[in-house]
């Protein structure tokens, strides 16, 4: 969008916008003899105790070092500035924000702009279901503009998007999802721009927690974009590429005033100090470039395996979507060729039940008929798949 076209002071609620946030302990001093916060000076009750080789018993020195009776930094700082180093676009921590889980970026997203009762955001379908169920639960509209899914494109509808964005003033957030879940696509670039330059004046998400699995050439993530749209905002996770789902880590990215709004509006010490130095690990060079061999190895089985595999399969039809998540899109037909959620769902059922092996059934999902998504695993897991999936087509064919 035009810089001109996007004011904050327009798309913050104007509760938020008058809000005097909440200043906890730790915004002002974060050392010394800490007696400011009523934590316990005595130290956690839980204790991981370890024998040395000097057949003593100590406290586990994680346990020790994290000091878990004090508040974590409201704010993940050390995080941040390693995210900095992940994502090199970025020019500053104060264009950062950390959420637990992107769950919890969405939901203050939708809680700082929209108002309850007259507000809407706008989704694309197939799309990740949080954004409508945190619509919901905020009494906040829901626009839909549907995605072309016309041979497993699962691309925008540009013009649409824009017509509904622009021709609804009550349309406060559009949701991008890139790449898609469950479409396993990323939007094209020449798109998303369009909808940033449409003249829309309200935030404009991309929701990239599968963007680290897009492989070279295809596209790469829109965080650097946002020196250039003040109303963009990119969520990133930890979950995916790091696999560390289990710390509930979301990752915003955005400009400062709308990270600052965030900020003004989250929980204090909502990001534990667990959470964060697992992260901070994560982030280290080291965690990066392991990250990094992961993600290879993942393609690799995705791209050289586990599709063409499936695609030797009966009654399935084809690999829907680009491909670039960490899981791939697999649609059922029947004798004649069309798309059959009976065969997914009894394919998805014996499986779970009697197999074993858990899928996602998405066959309900707008343009995902006779679907399921199938999670990339290791070597031996999508050997599983495929054998699974080979004995229980063979007695139901």
């Amino acid at each position: 969008m035009p810089v001109s076209a996007f004011d904050i002071s327009r798309v913050i609620r104007p509760n938020i916008l008058r809000l005097e946030p909440y200043r906890c302990a730790r915004d002002d001093f974060s050392e010394g003899v800490l007696l400011d916060a009523n934590e316990n000076s005595y130290g956690p009750a839980y204790q991981t105790r370890i024998t040395c080789d000097d057949g003593q018993v100590r406290v586990a020195p994680q346990v020790d070092r994290l000091q878990l009776h004090r508040y974590p930094d409201p704010k993940g700082y050390e995080v941040k500035q390693r995210i900095l180093k992940l994502r090199p676009s970025v020019a500053s921590v104060d264009n950062v924000f950390l959420g637990v889980g992107s769950d919890e970026i969405i939901d203050l997203i939708v809680r700082i702009t929209c108002q309850p009762g007259r507000d809407s955001i706008l989704i694309t379908p197939p799309t990740y279901g949080m954004y409508k169920v945190v619509a919901s639960i905020n009494d906040v509209g829901i626009v839909k503009v549907p995605l072309v899914v016309e041979d497993g494109a699962f691309q925008l509808d540009v013009d649409a998007v824009i017509a509904a964005a622009t021709g609804d003033s009550a349309v406060k957030v559009i949701w991008l999802c890139s790449p898609g879940n469950p479409t396993g696509t990323i939007l094209r670039e020449a798109d998303v721009r369009r909808v940033l330059d449409s003249g829309f004046s309200g935030v404009v998400v991309v929701d990239e927690a599968y963007v680290d699995f897009v492989r070279a050439g295809r596209g790469e993530s829109y965080a650097r974009l946002v020196a250039e749209y003040p109303g963009l905002f990119v969520m990133q996770t930890m979950s995916k590429s790091f696999g560390l789902a289990g710390i509930r880590l979301g990752v915003g990215i955005g400009g400062r005033e709308i990270v600052s709004y965030l900020n003004r509006a989250k929980a204090p010490y909502s990001v534990s100090s667990l959470t964060l130095d697992v992260a901070k690990d994560a982030l280290s060079d080291e965690g990066i470039q392991k990250m990094r061999s992961v993600v290879t190895s993942l393609q690799a089985q995705r791209d050289e395996f586990l599709i063409p595999q499936l695609l030797l399969l009966p009654s399935v039809g084809a690999i829907l979507g680009g491909n670039d998540g960490n899981f791939v899109l697999c649609r059922f037909v029947d004798g004649n060729g069309n798309a059959s959620n009976e065969i997914a769902k009894r394919v998805y059922m014996e499986m779970a039940q009697n197999r074993g092996l858990v899928v996602r059934y998405r066959g309900s999902d707008y343009g995902c008929e006779g679907c399921l998504r199938v999670t990339v695993g290791t070597a031996d897991e999508n050997r599983l798949v495929i054998d699974t999936m080979r004995s229980v087509l063979s007695q139901t064919n």
